[in-house]
């Protein structure tokens, strides 16, 4: 991998700026250069909260990222705002619990809808849909092993004194719902 640029996004409080500061802690523990940018605002009052995260192997000059190689979309305004972004042949993850299903995307992007919401309710950790999500973009992309990202996961949440043992069925099911 020489570079990576990720766009998490979605409505307040539904996990996108955890999502990505996981991606970008798993990077940086494998000696990446990373960089994590939030975007404040509106966005605390329901608007599109997201992140940039870039992942690299050389030295990041620019915190914003412009053409995306993937978008992690937890709805549909993410979609609306961010995919004309992508890349072609870039992967947009989204939350079809929330989009909706006869939604059309871009025939040039690789399209993964995830029922998150209600995978998360079902296995009784409502708050889990991003790690739902994180489970799929890892089986999907290979941009980390699934076991070391599930790790990362649990030790995000546990470096916060937050440990949730319902996160690891969560992210095991995001992936083998995209298998």
């Amino acid at each position: 991998m020489a570079k990576t640029d990720i766009i998490c996004a979605g409505f307040g409080g539904q996990g996108v700026l955890v999502a990505g500061l996981i991606l970008a802690t798993a990077a940086m523990d494998e000696d990446k250069h990373i960089l994590w940018y939030p975007s404040y605002g509106v966005e605390m009052r329901g608007g599109t909260a997201n992140c940039n995260v870039k992942i690299s192997d050389e030295e990041i000059a620019s915190p914003f990222a412009t053409e995306l190689d993937i978008l992690f979309a937890m709805n549909e305004a993410s979609i609306n705002k961010f995919e004309g972004r992508l890349l072609p042949n870039a992967y947009l993850f989204y939350n079809s619990s929330v989009v909706a299903p006869d939604r059309q995307f871009r025939p040039d992007v690789k399209a993964v809808g995830v029922p998150a919401n209600e995978i998360a309710g079902e296995l009784g950790n409502p708050k889990g849909a991003n790690i739902v999500m994180l489970g799929a973009l890892a089986k999907t992309t290979g941009l980390f092993g699934l076991d070391y990202l599930k790790r990362t996961v649990d030790a995000y949440f546990e470096n916060k004194g937050k440990h949730n043992p319902k996160n690891a069925p969560c992210f095991d099911r995001g992936a083998a719902y995209v298998s």
